[in-house]
């Protein structure tokens, strides 16, 4: 039992080419603004109701899945899709969909990451009842 919990403590990322980072824990978290996050289908909807423009940030989801945007401009609403997003194992957040055999991976938080040293920002991330963090 020691050797098979050693064993996969060690192992290789299950993708190694869509691995990214570990979540920053030590960040702190310098606020929240109002930017709505939404879930739609297979993908996830960012609707920014504030006057500031955001540029080349990381978007987590989860506290553990995390892909880099280009731009997110003051009032803009984008969509972006969920399976571009990866833990440091290479996993990927599940999207779901029709056709897929995987259960979708629930939406229960989202933060920017707009430099390393510069904390992460909250989001207000709006859930389906059935997503919801139990």
């Amino acid at each position: 039992m020691v050797v098979l919990t050693a064993l996969s403590a060690c192992r290789a990322p299950l993708n190694a080419a869509e691995a990214t980072r570990a979540y920053p824990l030590a960040l702190r978290r310098a606020e929240s603004i109002d930017i709505q996050v939404f879930r739609e289908g297979t993908a996830v909807v960012l609707v920014n109701a504030t006057t500031r423009s955001f540029h080349d940030f990381d978007l987590w989801l989860n506290e553990r899945f995390v892909r880099s945007i280009g731009q997110l401009e003051a009032g803009e609403t984008i969509r972006v899709p969920l399976a571009g997003f990866h833990d440091e194992s290479g996993e990927r957040f599940e999207p779901g969909g029709f056709f897929s055999v995987v259960p979708a991976t629930p939406l229960w938080k989202a933060e920017l990451e707009l430099a390393p040293d510069q904390g992460l920002v909250g989001l207000v991330t709006v859930a389906r009842s059935q997503e919801r963090r139990r």
